[in-house]
């Protein structure tokens, strides 16, 4: 099969679909990969460590996508790549598609096979294919959110881990989950006190047996996080529904009830938020201010460390990558439930329901 590794334009990601190493694996396997120029820049690989693995490079995003059966990337295509996207042509990449209709409609009209690397699911429930970019932003949501507090940039003025004499700053994380397992860990780490909810008891008790007794645990309701957003000065957004919107859990209204300054870290922006009031921002411009309340909503935190994200992402996704390019989409989707779990669109159908319940529409099917 022909890979195609195209350079990510969305502002400012620097991660690039496949490592060195991930190419050299599927030339080994006597598949043909096309990388464009520059493409893997951002995460320190160049053009040279490209050519040694045995890909071919090509000057533009044009070319790769048309010459390509298969395109391997990071984030979901942004409208300058709509029109390249052929019919029968495998995208394989992170699409969030429950949080763009956008986006949707295009890679219906465009017939290509698209393959979410949020959807695919092993037969323990987890979705190893996220699992790695919500370890590295949970750990980021604590380091921006540390930095948010800070007086400068309209924060609180609180240092998390406090001094002697000083108590330590208030985490809120929602969900326990990754991205909240991975950001309570490192709130802890730095001294913080940490409260973790979520509706998930068994989630609360493996978070009440690993983490430190610094780290406590709390069922999530409306009421309990009315409760708790009016004292703690960080709140992180990790909830996350497969595939499907995230729910507001903080509504506008909820913002007058926290203290001007407090910073807000939603993760679960890629799935439209699971705050009323957020929207997307970007590395270059990451936060707004509503009611004094600082929002950070960098739809692709792993971008800001793309050499640990790209190498991260690389291992886990190049087992699939190889599937699909030995076998075909169809065969290697019937033969492994996990990837066949991440069909969302096919050739114009909608295959995935909680891309319908997004939207409203009628049918799980769409034509």
């Amino acid at each position: 099969m022909i890979i195609g590794v195209p350079k990510e334009i969305k502002n400012n990601e620097s991660r690039v679909g496949m490592t060195p190493a991930g190419v050299f694996e599927l030339v080994k396997n006597n598949h043909t990969v096309y990388v464009q120029s520059g493409a893997g820049k951002g995460s320190g690989f160049y053009n040279e460590d490209y050519k040694q693995a045995g890909a071919t490079i090509l000057d533009t995003i044009g070319q790769v996508y048309a010459l390509s059966e298969m395109i391997v990337k990071v984030k979901e295509p942004i409208a300058e790549e709509y029109n390249l996207i052929q019919k029968g042509q495998i995208v394989f990449t992170y699409f969030h598609f429950a949080s763009s209709e956008p986006l949707t409609k295009a890679m219906i009209e465009s017939k290509a096979v698209c393959i979410a690397y949020e959807t695919v699911e092993d037969e323990e429930g987890t979705l190893p294919l996220l699992t790695p970019m919500s370890e590295v932003a949970g750990r980021m949501a604590i380091q921006q959110g540390a930095k948010y507090l800070e007086k400068p940039v309209k924060g609180r003025g609180v240092l998390l881990g406090g001094v002697p004499g000083v108590a330590p700053g208030k985490v809120l994380v929602l969900g326990a989950g990754v991205v909240g397992i991975q950001s309570a860990k490192m709130a802890a780490g730095l001294g913080a006190h940490v409260t973790i909810m979520d509706i998930n008891m068994k989630r609360l008790r493996y978070a009440n047996d690993v983490m430190p007794p610094h780290v406590v645990t709390e069922f999530s309701n409306e009421f309990n996080i009315r409760r708790h957003i009016k004292s703690h000065d960080l709140i992180i957004g990790g909830v996350l529904l497969k595939g499907a919107k995230a729910p507001n859990l903080i509504t506008r209204d909820m913002l007058k009830e926290m203290r001007p300054g407090t910073v807000i870290v939603d993760v679960a922006v890629d799935q439209g938020g699971c705050v009323e009031t957020t929207r997307a921002t970007t590395h270059e411009d990451p936060t707004f201010i509503i009611d004094d309340v600082v929002h950070y909503c960098v739809a692709n935190m792993p971008g800001a460390v793309p050499y640990t994200s790209t190498i991260a992402l690389t291992n886990v996704t190049l087992p699939y990558v190889l599937k699909l390019a030995n076998n075909g989409w169809e065969t290697a989707c019937r033969s492994d439930k996990s990837l066949e779990k991440g069909l969302n669109i096919v050739e114009g159908k909608v295959v995935y329901k909680e891309i319908t319940k997004a939207f409203n529409w009628d049918s799980p099917v769409l034509v």
